[in-house]
């Protein structure tokens, strides 16, 4: 492997004090911004921004023809009986060297009816209403952004192929098969070619195989609308709430499934304490800037941070790996050394790996757009993170629960007295990281207590 940093000797963890009280900062201000905004006492505002695949509701993305006037859009969606405070309204940022994109994304509240009955269960509720009430809403909004002028005609923008295909059959006297032709050719152009939304009747009348007859029809009862839905999601309160229960059912069963493995796999339930508490430290920060930014936390957000805890616990894994290596030819060092030269024997693999990842999510970041923007933030923010826990975190809480079992065991004097052997390192204090390397640690990694024969590695 190419070596960047070699024969380094940083003291990594003798900085684990300046560490944990970073860690603390980070994490006090995650958890303070939890609080303020579950007790500030407006009903608008919860300790984390969550989608509608958790708390219910309706998200789209809707195209405009010009440029979007928010505040009009706004208070059309008032008109339809939307509370406007609780509804968000984001413009889609265009992409570079490319034509305005000129689409918004609308976030609706829940607006489906539950009746809950005493002691029933949040998921076994019983809705009143279809869960597409929200895109109704929308659509209806929408349709008031019109000019008057064509009331009583068919939109082509707000219709799918069936609709179209209907109305071509009853304005224009086509039969099905025809009907179901034309229509078929529309909304082929609309989506592809247009992207959504067509600007002008004329380009319909243009279109192969439309008769200049069908044109005068499409003129008198047709028209394309300023505006068109080009996706929603609609999620009922029953089914976000299951997804939010399963998403956290997910998270935890994961952390355990480590510690588990971890512990078995390093046959030390030290290494995987510290491992899964540098997971928990990372998934915890991340959450903590999502509630200070107030992103949007959705599925892919999990799906980003499930993601997280595998490499940061497959970075943890390669230094304690080395540690464990490092046991069979340097029993005499204490375990703090050989955790400090571990990282500093794989710093190159670390910085490569986790830079190459970091400069992945940074265009992301840079060029992912609106959907994907808490995807590409919960990385970014994960990467630094967890590269810093699996140093930081990870290797201390390891010392800590290996310190504690020898205070608690028979060979408490003899890590005493060599505390002041050739191998110990300076900034052990608070962890009494002078802790030599003992049979028991030796069996417990898996390593042979026995002296090896001479000429033999």
């Amino acid at each position: 492997m190419i070596e960047i940093f070699k024969n380094t000797n940083y003291d990594f963890l003798g900085k684990k004090g300046l560490a944990f009280g970073l860690s603390t900062i980070l994490l006090l201000a995650g958890v303070a911004s939890m609080f303020y905004r579950a007790f500030d006492g407006n009903e608008s505002t919860s300790p984390f921004n969550l989608g509608v695949d958790f708390v219910g509701g309706t998200l789209a993305t809707v195209k405009f023809n010009a440029t979007p006037d928010v505040d009009k859009l706004r208070a059309a969606l008032g008109s339809q009986g939307i509370e406007t405070a609780k509804v968000t309204i984001q413009p889609v940022g265009d992409q570079i060297g490319q034509a305005p994109r000129n689409e918004v994304l609308v976030r609706l509240p829940n607006l489906v009816n539950v009746v809950r009955q005493e002691g029933q269960s949040e998921t076994a509720a019983k809705a009143t209403d279809d869960a597409d009430v929200g895109k109704q809403k929308i659509l209806a909004a929408l349709a008031t952004l019109n000019d008057p002028s064509t009331a009583g005609r068919v939109d082509l923008n707000a219709l799918g192929k069936d609709q179209i295909a209907s109305a071509l059959s009853a304005r224009a006297g086509l039969d099905g098969q025809r009907s179901d032709e034309i229509a078929a050719r529309i909304v082929e152009y609309r989506e592809k070619s247009r992207d959504g939304l067509i600007g002008n009747i004329s380009e319909v009348r243009n279109l192969s195989g439309v008769d200049p007859q069908i044109g005068n029809f499409l003129d008198q009862g047709f028209f394309t609308g300023v505006a068109a839905v080009k996706s929603v999601e609609a999620v009922s309160p029953q089914v976000g709430a299951d997804l939010r229960n399963r998403a956290i059912f997910v998270s935890l069963l994961s952390c355990l499934g480590m510690l588990i493995y971890v512990a078995f796999r390093f046959k030390s339930w030290g290494f995987g304490i510290g491992s899964v508490v540098a997971v928990f430290h990372d998934v915890l920060v991340t959450l903590g800037f999502f509630s200070i930014m107030q992103w949007e936390i959705n599925l892919t957000v999990i799906a980003a941070l499930l993601t997280l805890i595998g490499y940061s616990m497959n970075d943890t894994i390669v230094i304690f790996d080395r540690i464990r290596e490092l046991l069979r030819f340097r029993r005499r060092d204490t375990l703090e050394r050989l955790a400090n030269d571990a990282v500093n024997e794989t710093l190159s693999r670390t910085v490569i790996t986790n830079g190459l990842t970091f400069l992945t999510v940074f265009a992301l970041v840079l060029f992912g757009g609106e959907v994907l923007k808490s995807f590409s933030w919960a990385l970014f923010i994960g990467i630094i993170v967890g590269s810093y826990s699996t140093v930081y975190i990870a290797s201390p809480f390891m010392l800590m629960w290996e310190n504690w079992r020898g205070s608690k065991s028979s060979y408490t004097k003899a890590i005493t007295g060599n505390a002041g052997s050739p191998g110990n390192t300076s900034g052990t204090a608070g962890l009494n990281a002078a802790t030599t390397v003992t049979s028991r640690m030796l069996a417990e990694a898996g390593v042979s207590a026995k002296k090896r024969k001479k000429g033999r590695q």
